[in-house]
């Protein structure tokens, strides 16, 4: 711990002294590190508002860098967004418009979840033709490396990251959460070699170590290193130490009596108060440490390039309940921002940066074109078809007005439902495909969507519903259906189970975590199996 702590307080005077380095671009090729952390809700980070969370490692990223408040992911599930992000397209373009594996059609039946519409069939990988950010960078004499979660096909489908344009692959396969063996060694991953001296090493950790180590070697070469933690994904697990920190934090700051209410279909966490989940939050900004201080050891601060940010919300609902945002409604799988509103950093060392905060929307497609641009390659609109560079905007700019898109015709595990979402300037278009009514809200006044204008603005309505029709027209997508045989009885038994049953479940869940003697299994997850009490 105080290792981090001593680190911090270093890495940031680097940065300090590095935003007042000259904006002359280096002549050298810049390097890229790409860090995008599973679930990861907008304000999980002591930067973008926690209390409870600590997140000191990742706030100097946003600090010394450029704060997007209106950055999106282009979905609220992580495979589509993962994609958005590799090729520079919204869902309904690229097609992977649901996480890989999830059911549909007549499959979707089988989870009894007694929904109105049967989900549509979905690409399940990421497709072939699809030209990637890493491809584009490898053409361009660019080392490219992988680390952590991929959920975007696998071997059998020829769609590893091996397959779209990374050299080195680290623990990337088909699977979205660390299924095989949890969150500490032994992983039990087809792609990460298990070693017997690193037993209970958090797996945050060892993809870090593999991150360092890849920029160690590749100090010499332009390189793009993409860190895609498996954390902060279900199942939440941490250190005894850790959880013990948090634990004694929540009691400290004030144990409320009650700590779910019922959002339309599930409970949902009305709390930044899960000390598992903080635990794992650190663990990743642990980890964020760790090659950060490698990029300075190696002098690579100077011309290395950070990018931070999420694939889709926190989890508010469904999966672990894990978290709770603060001033957005919603999380993972919600058409509300919390479902699609993400922490959204962008580090460029030869700008003088110091943690702008820049209002103008941002999407998870304009990665590819800004870190194009930055790096002098030329953009290629052709394949990044929906993102634009952002680059204008870093530099003291301005970019195009533009609306963005949401398409995701499934309905999430966390309560989301399908829909089709527009937002312009301030105003935010939702259109739900179940009953084709729709919600509009105001953001500059109504971040929490909680006062729906669809009755009372029906120009603005009118006008954007057209737009958002013409452009669904355009994308040739698919769309959810009615179920002929849906059972309306079953579905309202459902509701109410989840309020009668499930809430009291999680409440009593929620009070065991928080109790001083509460202990999870005899070595918490495996991470005390090795000595690996940090």
């Amino acid at each position: 711990m105080k290792k981090s702590i001593y680190f911090v307080a270093f890495l940031s005077l680097v940065l300090a002294s590095t935003n007042s380095y000259s904006q002359q671009k280096p002549a050298t090729k810049h390097n890229i590190l790409f860090i995008l952390v599973d679930d990861l809700g907008y304000e999980d980070l002591s930067v973008m508002g926690s209390k409870f969370y600590e997140t000191p490692n990742i706030d100097v990223i946003a600090k010394s860098g450029t704060i997007f408040t209106n950055g999106y992911a282009t979905c609220s599930v992580c495979s589509p967004s993962r994609a958005s992000i590799l090729n520079g397209q919204f869902t309904a373009r690229h097609g992977l418009t649901m996480y890989d594996g999830a059911k549909s059609g007549q499959e979707w039946k089988k989870l009894n979840r007694h929904t109105k519409l049967l989900p549509p069939e979905y690409k399940h990988h990421l497709d072939q033709k699809d030209v990637t950010l890493p491809e584009v960078l490898k053409d361009n004499g660019y080392k490219t490396f992988f680390a952590g979660k991929w959920h975007l096909g696998s071997a059998a489908e020829k769609s590893l990251p091996t397959d779209h344009g990374f050299d080195i692959n680290k623990g990337g396969y088909e699977k979205g959460s660390p299924s095989g063996g949890g969150y500490f060694a032994p992983y039990n991953n087809p792609y990460l070699t298990d070693y017997n001296d690193q037993k209970g090493m958090p797996l945050s950790t060892r993809l870090a170590n593999e991150t360092a180590s890849f920029i160690e070697k590749n100090k010499d070469t332009a390189f793009l290193a993409y860190l895609s933690f498996y954390a902060v994904h279900s199942p939440i697990q941490t250190t005894k130490a850790k959880w013990e920190k948090y634990r004694a934090k929540a009691e400290k700051m004030g144990i409320a009596d009650k700590g779910f209410k019922m959002e339309q279909e599930l409970p949902a966490r009305k709390f930044q108060d899960n000390p598992v989940y903080a635990g794992l939050i650190e663990q990743v900004d642990d980890a964020v440490g760790i090659v950060l201080e490698t990029l300075k050891k190696n002098g690579l601060d100077k011309n290395t390039i950070i990018v931070f940010t999420s694939d889709n919300g926190g989890v508010t609902s469904g999966d672990n309940f894990s978290t709770s945002q603060l001033t957005v409604r919603g999380g993972k799988g919600y058409q509300w921002e919390g479902g699609i509103r993400v922490p959204y950093f962008i580090y460029v060392p030869w700008l003088q940066q110091n943690g702008t905060r820049i209002d103008e929307m941002a999407s998870g497609a304009d990665f590819f074109p800004t870190l194009l641009d930055l790096a002098n390659i030329p953009l290629q609109p052709q394949h990044h078809a929906d993102g634009v560079s952002l680059k204008p905007l870093l530099t003291g700019g301005k970019i195009a007005e533009r609306p963005l898109f949401w398409h995701y015709p499934h309905y999430g595990n966390q309560g989301g439902k399908p829909v089709t979402i527009m937002r312009k300037k301030n105003w935010k278009l939702i259109h739900y495909w179940e009953d084709n009514h729709q919600e509009l809200y105001d953001l500059s006044t109504d971040l929490e969507e909680k006062s729906d204008l669809a009755s009372k603005n029906k120009k603005k309505l009118a006008e954007m519903n057209k737009e958002l029709m013409d452009w669904l027209a355009s994308m040739h997508t698919e769309y959810a259906t009615v179920d002929p045989l849906w059972d309306e009885a079953a579905w309202k038994k459902r509701l109410e189970d989840n309020k009668n049953k499930l809430m009291p479940k999680l409440e009593a869940q929620r009070k065991q975590m928080l109790s001083p003697d509460w202990k999870p299994n005899e070595d918490w997850w495996g991470s005390e199996s090795n000595a690996q009490k940090k």
